[in-house]
């Protein structure tokens, strides 16, 4: 892959991230068909996205080569919490998504994206990154892991 540009989405970019979308949807939806929507409209994707990019705590970077077709995206929200009676003050930046597309996996595009939204957090203030993995995402397990993020709570369900 050519050099890699990561920049700050515009509302400009809604329909492209609406198109990259399905990289990582589909696998959820594959896996979690209870939960996750199977194939969500292009038209409310972009709705989505826009709306998103319109939002003052939302962090959305594109990843590009040189030639410009977009390699991936990373979506995050910056939080700013007081204290309360039994939580200290936090401020954080939660990594939502990271979309690599197919063809440019293992090629830096998720690291670029995540130093992205590191950056941004740094900036916004924050002390540190959380983020959330499910449990058959193994190849983001194992990408978060390498990258430095550790556990830091499980979630457990039981339906009922």
């Amino acid at each position: 892959m050519s050099a890699l540009k990561v920049r700050q989405a515009t509302p400009q970019d809604a329909a492209l991230l609406a198109g990259m979308n399905p990289h990582v949807h589909g696998l959820h939806a594959d896996n979690r068909p209870d939960l996750f929507q199977a194939r969500p409209s292009a038209e409310e994707l972009t709705k989505r996205f826009a709306e998103r990019l319109g939002q003052e705590s939302t962090r959305i970077f594109v990843a590009e080569p040189a030639d410009g077709e977009c390699a991936g995206y990373a979506e995050a929200t910056v939080y700013h919490r007081g204290p309360s009676v039994l939580l200290n003050a936090d401020s954080f930046i939660a990594l939502n998504q990271i979309v690599v597309a197919p063809e440019a996996k293992r090629l830096g595009v998720a690291t670029a994206l995540l130093e992205a939204v590191r950056e941004a957090g740094r900036e916004a203030g924050c002390r540190r990154l959380v983020t959330e993995v499910w449990e058959f995402n193994e190849g983001a397990r194992s990408f978060y892991e390498a990258a430095g993020l550790q556990p830091m709570k499980r979630m457990l369900e039981q339906p009922l």
